[in-house]
């Protein structure tokens, strides 16, 4: 697994920081003439880290940028080679499933302001469609990696990364690959998407950016914006015991189903958001009464997403919602659109891997609407069995997918 996000660019720094509650929103200085001031940034992002060269920074949207770092983790974790005299995977094997909600916004900003400024067009870059383009992340991570396998951009907003990691598990499973590399990355807090989603009444207000992303809370105002990536590797099980691959965890389900309700706001009934959970518990072999469930919410912070999610949790799972470990990260990170799926899938795996519920942070005055266990302000030592992430974007778009520790 991989990662660049506000609370850490390696996957210890990631992991420690949300255990311990550590909130990587911050004030933004480009923001400061706007009404929205705040976002989960990453911070002190180093391309050689990651041995990303010079040129590929000066010519990439960082939204790509982010995404190579993030797929360059977990391939050198994974061990995973497709030349030389180390391959351990034919490269027709080996897929990539990365996607982004929206792509190479500040490319797109940048270049757009060149056309206002000269309708000729003369001075808009030769490379504006082929770093813009949403798919281009997915393109360079195949070129780097030499994937020669399936390579597909799956685009649904918020729930992005979840569909790749989903339709990679189902790719695995069915045959058409032996290992995909998997995600999304996004670099959507630029003033022209803060603007965008403030003027939807989306973003919250806050000016204490340490009490902002307030998931579950009655005092919450809307979500925070956040950047970064996540890239987990799947691999079919026979593949990974015939190289000795460290396995960190297996995934044994995933629901994938759409409100067809509202272009921006979830089935308020919770029904199909539901259904896509079902589908994943019901794949995962989930059971009421031996497995100790946490779920990874969705989480935004917002009114409408907040009670539909409770609604919806509570219509999938019955009494036993009651008893489920639930919290969102999104207190921590800020919302990572595209690449938020996969973000709090890896949480997710190590919390089964630790036995630790992540906190939703700053949840003192719990909504009465949102009256689930959702680990507030702390972590929670648990031995949890099974685990699910949920998410949920715009257009009605909904998924689960469904993890368990590994049992050798």
């Amino acid at each position: 697994m991989g990662i660049i996000s506000s609370v850490g660019n390696d996957l210890d720094t990631y992991w420690k920081n949300l255990v311990d509650g550590v909130c990587g929103i911050d004030y933004v200085e480009d923001f400061k003439d706007m009404p929205v001031t705040i976002a989960g940034k990453v911070k002190d992002f180093d391309p050689d880290r990651y041995e990303i060269d010079k040129a590929f920074v000066r010519k990439q949207d960082k939204f790509t940028q982010f995404a190579m770092a993030a797929a360059y983790q977990a391939m050198q974790a994974s061990g995973l080679k497709t030349e030389g005299d180390e391959a351990n995977i034919d490269p027709f094997r080996l897929g990539v499933y990365v996607g982004s909600g929206i792509g190479g916004f500040e490319i797109q900003y940048r270049e757009t302001a060149k056309m206002v400024e000269d309708p000729t067009g003369k001075w808009v870059s030769p490379l504006f469609i082929p770093t813009m383009i949403s798919n281009i992340a997915a393109g360079h991570i195949a070129i780097k990696h030499q994937a020669k396998g399936p390579c597909l951009d799956i685009v649904t907003a918020c729930a992005t990364s979840s569909h790749c990691l989903g339709e990679a598990y189902r790719a695995i499973r069915h045959g058409y690959a032996d290992a995909i590399i998997a995600g999304g990355s996004e670099h959507a807090s630029i003033p022209i998407g803060v603007a965008g989603f403030a003027n939807a009444k989306a973003l919250s207000r806050a000016t204490d950016p340490k009490y902002a992303s307030l998931p579950f809370n009655a005092n919450r105002q809307g979500f925070v914006m956040g950047d970064g990536a996540a890239i987990l590797i799947l691999e079919s099980l026979d593949h990974a015991l015939a190289r000795g691959a460290a396995i960190l965890g297996e995934m044994v389900g995933y629901g994938n189903t759409c409100d067809a309700y509202h272009a921006t706001a979830p089935r308020p009934d919770g029904s199909t958001q539901a259904r896509a959970i079902t589908l994943a518990l019901e794949e995962a072999g989930f059971d009421p009464e031996k497995d100790n469930l946490y779920i990874n919410a969705h989480g935004t912070g917002t009114h409408l997403n907040d009670v539909a999610e409770t609604i919806a949790y509570k219509v999938a799972l019955g009494d036993y919602a009651y008893k489920a470990h639930i919290s969102s990260i999104k207190s921590m990170t800020g919302h990572m659109f595209g690449a938020a799926g996969a973000a709090e899938a890896i949480a997710t795996v190590l919390a089964l891997r630790d036995g630790i519920i992540p906190p939703t942070i700053n949840l003192d005055c719990p909504d009465p609407e949102c009256d689930l266990d959702y680990t507030p302000n702390v972590a929670v030592k648990s031995d949890i069995t099974l685990g699910i992430s949920d998410s949920l974007g715009f257009g009605g778009h909904d998924a689960c997918v469904a993890f368990r520790k590994y049992a050798e």
